[in-house]
């Protein structure tokens, strides 16, 4: 086991900003992770959960959605790229040109074999640690959805949704997502 880094050799946003563009790095506690491009399936689930919460919100006045790549600035040495994100209409001050500056309510992570262990350990403290409200891991694999209550629970799911279930959010009142619809090919 290697000995824990230093405040002085953790890398920072700036290390991070000096990364070319377009590449696939975050910075996580501060260390550079890069990861390769997910896969198509990867892709076309995260497109059906942005479309599904982007045509939801259209015209509502409830916030914003991203999908990935789009930086979030967690703290000078943790700069994420969720999947997709959520930020409600009244924290819209956090939104900047290069990113989202502070915790977005909503994350949604959708695990693919080179980084779910980073999504699913490392990334979920650190939303729950930053002020995120609700953390989706949705699994393409197993076919579920870990729901995420960080209020109630920063360190288990207060759900497990199965392909054939729909879930809600508080944070998008009147939403209802159908997991068989984000997982069909």
């Amino acid at each position: 086991m290697r000995p824990l880094p230093t405040e002085a050799e953790l890398l920072t946003v700036e290390d991070y900003r000096a990364t070319p563009e377009g590449s696939r790095y975050q910075l996580v506690e501060g260390e550079l992770v890069m990861s390769p491009a997910p896969n198509l399936y990867h892709q076309s689930v995260a497109g059906k959960i942005y479309r599904l919460i982007a045509n939801f919100i259209e015209n509502k006045s409830m916030g914003s959605v991203f999908i990935a790549p789009c930086d979030v600035y967690l703290s000078p040495h943790d700069v994420v790229q969720p999947d997709v994100l959520f930020v409600a209409q009244t924290r819209l001050g956090i939104l900047a040109e290069d990113g989202v500056h502070g915790a977005p309510d909503l994350v949604i992570e959708v695990l693919s074999p080179a980084t779910a262990h980073l999504d699913a350990r490392t990334k979920r403290k650190l939303y729950a640690r930053h002020g995120v409200k609700e953390l989706w891991l949705v699994d393409p694999l197993l076919l579920q959805v870990q729901l995420y209550d960080f209020a109630r629970d920063p360190a288990k799911p207060v759900r497990l949704v199965d392909e054939s279930e729909d879930f809600t959010t508080v944070l998008l009142p009147g939403l209802t997502v159908p997991a068989a619809e984000v997982f069909k090919r």
